[in-house]
This record gives structure tokens, sequence and C-alpha cells, in this order.
């Protein structure tokens, strides 16, 4: 008799340290799911097909415009000094937004990559693979005006796809950051403009 009462009395404290343990997990689990979810849900759920497929396209587009700032730079001091501020200007600008277009993506479940990641005409205003030989391969000084006429090509096509993310697009974020990219790329453009006439 008294076996079965001990054996009765650790089989419930053995019963209820499990199910102090469990509910334990369960809270902490539900807390940490509560986290992720307070951090990732409002990216998550508002947005819509034109979210992703801007942030598709702008992602490699943004990459395209540092590679070619990077080339510029890379020939030192021959080059126009005004068109080298421009292309350390365009760099501070868009690495933060490759940042984020990467963080939008992964918080939607979408590739950073799509059909539409390539270069030439299946994205408006990106350079070809000749089109950066060309600019890899000038030298200094012709480089300026060749990173100019290139650069403006480039943000045009930024400047249509943030247009149509501003007038389709539904993530707050998204159009903020494409309406920014219209007002500082269509400044940079009448800006570069400007610098071609005067060589």
């Amino acid at each position: 008799m008294h076996t079965t009462t001990t054996t009765r009395t650790f089989a419930i404290a053995a019963a209820l340290t499990l199910g102090l343990t469990l509910a334990g997990c369960s809270t902490s689990n539900t807390r940490s799911e509560a986290g992720s979810s307070s951090s990732s849900t409002p990216a998550a759920s508002a947005h819509d097909d034109h979210d992703v497929t801007f942030a598709q396209m702008m992602l490699p587009h943004h990459e395209q415009a540092v590679e070619m700032s990077d080339m510029l730079l890379a020939k030192g001091d021959g080059v126009d000094p005004d068109v080298a501020a421009l292309a350390e200007q365009i760099k501070t600008e868009q690495s933060p937004e490759i940042e984020q277009l990467t963080s939008w993506l992964r918080a939607w479940g979408a590739p950073t990559a799509s059909k539409h990641s390539g270069t030439g005409d299946a994205m408006s205003g990106t350079m070809s693979d000749s089109d950066m030989t060309d600019l890899d391969q000038a030298s200094a000084q012709d480089a300026g005006k060749l990173f100019l006429e290139q650069m403006i090509q480039h943000h045009e096509g930024a400047v249509e796809m943030a247009k149509a993310e501003v007038d389709e697009g539904r993530n707050a974020e998204a159009v903020a950051m494409a309406r920014s990219i219209v007002s500082s790329q269509t400044e940079q453009i009448i800006r570069m403009q400007d610098m071609l006439a005067a060589m």
C-alpha cells in the first residue's frame, strides 16, 4: 500500500513537473513568435505583387549603378571632380536602399532575383555587358562623359519604375522609397545634363 502511494506521488509530481516545463516552453515560444510576428507582420501583410516586382527590379538596378560608380571612381584623380562627387553621392544614396530592398523581399518571402533581374531590354535603363565594358575600359578623361551619358539613361529607367510603384504599389514604405527615387534621380538627371552640356 505504501509502495502504491509512493508510486502515485512520484507519478503526480513528474506529471506536474512535465506540465510546468511544457507550459514554460509554450509561453517562451509564444512570446518568441509574437515578437517575431510583431516585427515582420506589417511588412509581410501590407504589400502586393507590384511591391515585389518593384523591389526585385530596383535591387539589381541599384546594384549596377553602384558598380558603375565604383568603376568611375577607380580611375582616380583623372576623373572630372564634379562627376566623381556625383558618383559618390549615388553610392551613398543607393547602398542603403539596396539593403532595404533586400530586407523587404526576405520579409515578403520573395526571391531577391526574378526573371526581370537581367540587364538590357529586360529592365528599363540598365546597361548591357558591352556598355559596362566600355565604361570599365575608358580612360579617366573619357570616362566622366561616358558615365554621365550612361547614368542619365540608367536614372530615367529607375524613375520610370519608381513612378509605376507610386501609382500601383501597396506597401507604404516601398511607395515612399519610390517617391524619393523619383525626386532625387530626376534632380540628378537635370544636373547630369547640365554637366554634359558644359563639357
